[in-house]
């Protein structure tokens, strides 16, 4: 689509122009905005929960058939594990008795099994025992209300001195809530403290705040509207609150400094807001659409849980854009050069002079840019060693804090029954119709099986294949010989999958499944793992063709593409050595080694390499403006680079600091993608921006800007602006319109490199 104007402003300048000069009719729109969807979420809004489902993996299949055919299996189970402080607990029995009768009549319970008649329930001591409670939901989900219930229905459990204590999903409704508030809390305050820092003026803080806050406020809203007619998780909110935060900060942030350097240059304040929206603003919208398409490109993975994450962050992404070059142009025209009226300090805008110690650095990289640019390489090659030894998994209670009554019911378990109680399998046989009528066939094929399962190394023990009331069914619980989250175990799920239980009913006419949460888990994981490719090579090329038609050259578009790559392999590192590797894990509450969450790969994927290209697209966008004009690389680097530096450095601290606040959460996973994100961040703002693409954009020189002819033919124009973003002959002749320039003579070009 071409958005250019040949006759004079274009579209983004008029639209800019036109919000600063009917600022409170804008206003007045997002007000009513947010009160309208605010409502209509509050009537028609619906609620954020989990879904989480395979459709058409066999371990899906297997639970499917087990709810079809067995009452037993229905609902979500959780364990009630009990320990006796003395002797066995037969001795217990009458308080045993009385709190599985209170248990069976709470709401939302579709049974309790009494462990003292159910086989395998008691440990070989008998002090350790385990009350299986089926509810009709995922009791993580209920009001914490109910854990005060189940409290009541047990006590006399405690007071016969038993501990008692819940394991997953019920434990996990009696964990703390994940400090979310209080990170953002931190975010917030961090950014009004760079901000003060780093431009001096009270108003230049606000605004960039304000205008966050609001667009949050209605992403949110329209997303719980969205839940009501969608299934979206529960984390969707979280991670929509934290992308929405940092984004709509930094987006409004870079508008809000080209306006003020263009007000000292002494353009009306309606003519700045339109010059600010038309370069500044082109850059947002780049540098959204480039984020949103990677949190999109998730739902490729076709994995619910996945896609409604990466819908729900890349819809809070789009308002922010959208309040950015609505609300923040308004905003900027109410405000005019009044501005920097309220100031804590001098207040600083971009730098316009050769004396700037960021023109210095310029400088020195383009002196030596080989250097510069290996040492940024080895630096990322190092960081991204420990990638080759990730190792997926499901991170489980046995890694969460003593102080949980999930992680002390995970440990019970591994004491009384060994680690594999905390994830047995099942493995399911769906009989011909010839086994469903002769019992003398099941009878010995369950005999079968069980032998052919009790063979597998890394088995523990095997429960006799029983059938279910229809005789549909043979059901066999596998008590796996390690935990759920030791490799080992990820090891014989896919023996069992692949080659046990297709070997042991090959002609028999049966078809088996394994399934169980530990199974579902790792199917989950390896559905993940099979896609990530897949979706790294959608993102990568939707967001190489959009920067291709934006800043029209392939080589650009490239090295972004690749350098982003870098970054990530860099940041999943960071991730393996820490948590995998134990490398001051303890430092973030993780108090031994595990594997990293199967998910947080795929969702760090997405987010980090558009917020890298958030970055890239802001310094690739002042680079460009003084090339159009100037048609000298070095200046337009050094331009670049020296416009941006302060900005984009008070960004990346902000979305750093919202992020790695979130590593207050007691979910190891969000530590995971805290740690990942904020870690990523730094890189790119430091490493990435100061080294790798000024020393790579030096070397290749004018290279960086060929574009054959055949292919600037058919690409097509996404320059908002036409007179404004076209070379002209004279560059000095509108210095308002032209880009602030560094002196070009403190400049020399790199060796073997020309101008």
């Amino acid at each position: 689509m071409n958005i250019r104007s040949a006759d004079g402003p274009g579209l983004l300048h008029r639209s800019g122009r036109w919000c600063a000069r009917h600022a409170w009719r804008v206003v007045a729109a997002w007000v009513l905005l947010l009160v309208g969807l605010g409502l209509a979420n509050h009537t028609w809004g619906g609620t954020f929960a989990d879904s989480f489902s395979l459709p058409g993996t066999r371990t899906q299949t297997g639970a499917d058939l087990l709810t079809a055919h067995t009452s037993a299996s229905g609902g979500t189970a959780a364990p009630i594990v009990l320990q006796s402080g003395q002797g066995s607990l037969a001795g217990h029995q009458a308080a045993i008795d009385a709190a599985v009768g209170n248990l069976s009549r709470l709401p939302n319970v579709l049974s309790v099994a009494d462990p003292l008649t159910t086989p395998g329930a008691v440990s070989a001591k008998g002090d350790i025992a385990q009350v299986t409670v089926r509810f009709d939901g995922n009791p993580a989900t209920f009001d914490p209300s109910y854990l005060a219930e189940v409290d009541t229905a047990v006590q006399p459990l405690r007071s016969d001195h038993v501990t008692v204590e819940y394991g997953a999903p019920l434990g996990q409704l009696a964990t703390p809530k994940s400090a979310d508030h209080t990170s953002e809390a931190i975010g917030l305050a961090v950014a009004v403290l760079v901000l003060l820092i780093g431009f001096g003026s009270v108003a230049a803080t606000g605004l960039p705040l304000l205008t966050a806050v609001i667009g949050l406020a209605v992403s949110l809203a329209g997303l719980g509207l969205l839940a009501g007619q969608f299934g979206f998780a529960q984390a969707a909110p979280t991670l929509a609150a934290m992308m929405g935060l940092g984004v709509g900060i930094d987006y409004a942030l870079f508008l809000a400094t080209r306006f003020r350097a263009l007000l000292h240059t002494g353009t009306e304040p309606a003519e700045a807001v339109g010059r600010t929206v038309a370069t500044s603003g082109r850059a947002v919208l780049v540098a959204a659409a480039t984020v949103a398409m990677a949190l999109g490109g998730l739902c490729v993975c076709g994995v619910d849980f996945i896609g409604t994450l990466g819908v729900a962050a890349g819809l809070s992404v789009v308002v922010a854009a959208a309040a950015s070059v609505t609300l923040t142009p308004a905003l900027l025209g109410l405000l005019g050069r009044r501005i920097d009226r309220l100031h804590v300090r001098t207040p600083v805008a971009e730098p316009t002079g050769a004396s700037d110690v960021w023109h210095r650095w310029a400088v020195k990289v383009s002196r030596r840019p080989w250097l510069f640019l290996v040492s940024g390489l080895l630096l990322l090659g190092v960081l991204s060693i420990p990638v080759a030894s990730m190792r997926l998994g499901h991170v489980d209670a046995g890694a969460q804090s003593t102080s949980r009554t999930d992680r002390r019911a995970y440990d019970l378990i591994t004491e009384g029954f060994g680690p594999g109680a905390n994830g047995p399998l099942t493995v399911v046989a769906h009989l011909d119709s010839r086994q469903v009528a002769d019992e003398t066939q099941r009878r010995d094929l369950a005999a079968s099986l069980q032998r052919e399962l009790a063979a597998v190394p890394g088995v523990a023990s095997v429960t006799t294949p029983a059938p279910s009331p229809d005789h549909v069914l043979l059901i066999s619980t596998v008590t796996p010989a390690t935990g759920p989250q030791d490799s080992a175990t990820a090891d014989l799920i896919h023996t069992l999958q692949d080659e046990t239980v297709p070997q042991a009913l090959s002609g028999t006419g049966a078809t088996g499944y394994v399934t169980g949460t530990a199974a579902a888990t790792q199917t989950f994981t390896d559905t993940l793992t099979a896609k990530l490719p897949l979706i790294i090579g959608v993102v990568v090329t939707a967001a190489f063709l959009l920067l291709l038609a934006v800043f029209r050259s392939p080589l650009i578009a490239l090295k972004a593409a690749v350098l982003n790559l870098f970054s990530i392999a860099a940041a999943y590192g960071v991730v393996v050595a820490v948590f995998q590797w134990g490398w001051g894990g303890a430092l973030f509450g993780v108090t031994e080694k595990v594997p990293v969450e199967s998910y947080v790969p795929m969702m760090m994927f997405a987010i980090v390499f558009g917020l890298s290209m958030d970055y890239e697209v802001f310094l690739l966008s002042r680079i460009r403006e003084t090339w159009l004009h100037r048609r000298d690389n070095h200046l337009a680097v050094a331009t670049g680079l020296a416009a941006t530096a302060r900005v984009i450095t008070c960004a990346a601290l902000i979305m750093t600091s919202v992020f790695l606040a979130f590593l207050l959460s007691t979910n190891v996973a969000v530590k995971m993608l805290a740690l990942g994100l904020g870690v990523s961040v730094i890189i790119d703002a430091t490493v990435v921006r100061l080294l790798l693409v000024p020393a790579s954009m030096y070397l290749f020189g004018r290279a960086n800007w060929w574009l054959p002819g055949w292919l600037d033919r058919i690409l097509p124009h996404l320059d908002p602006e036409g007179p404004a973003a076209a070379p002209t002959s004279d560059p000095t002749s509108d210095p308002a319109s032209a880009p602030t320039s560094l002196p070009a003579p403190a400049l020399a070009p790199a060796r073997g490199e020309r101008r």
